[in-house]
């Protein structure tokens, strides 16, 4: 019997243009600014990617292959913590869908094939929200965020 799967969408519009937000995915330089991981891949279909933290220790965190890539409105990649690339089952799916919108772009993240209730659903749900104002601060002002900030607590 087959796990249920759920999903997760996320929009944003980020004053700037499609080929600056794609580039800020896809080039890892650009990445590490306000991610704090570079995406590593030559982004062709078939190519493996690696999320690779910036850091000393340079971990894979994530990996993937590279599922569909249309510079600079789409593109579809799938995902799974690096401790599970063996297994075909934890994989996920992350879309990028770039769209210009009146001098901004129309950012749609769609992260879809989730195992429901998973702590990889449960992360994504905090992560991406960060992750991408992080983007657009980066984008905008040209600072990123802190993504590995926590709340404080009262």
């Amino acid at each position: 019997m087959s796990k249920e799967k759920t999903s997760f969408v996320y929009v944003t519009y980020i004053r700037s243009t499609p080929e600056k937000v794609f580039d800020a995915i896809t080039r890892p330089e650009i990445a590490r600014r306000y991610w704090g991981h570079e995406n590593v891949s030559d982004w062709k279909p078939g190519s493996s990617w690696q999320h690779v933290r910036a850091n000393e220790q340079r971990t894979v965190e994530l990996v993937g292959k590279v599922v569909e890539v249309a510079p600079p409105t789409r593109l579809v990649i799938t995902w799974a913590n690096a401790s599970q690339a063996a297994d075909p089952a934890s994989y996920s799916r992350v879309s990028f869908d770039l769209v210009p919108y009146e001098g901004m772009v129309r950012l749609t993240v769609t992260h879809d094939e989730l195992e429901a209730g998973s702590g990889m659903a449960k992360g994504i749900q905090q992560g991406w929200p960060a992750v991408l104002s992080s983007l657009k601060s980066l984008l905008e002002t040209g600072e990123g965020m802190d993504v590995f900030a926590k709340p404080k607590t009262a």
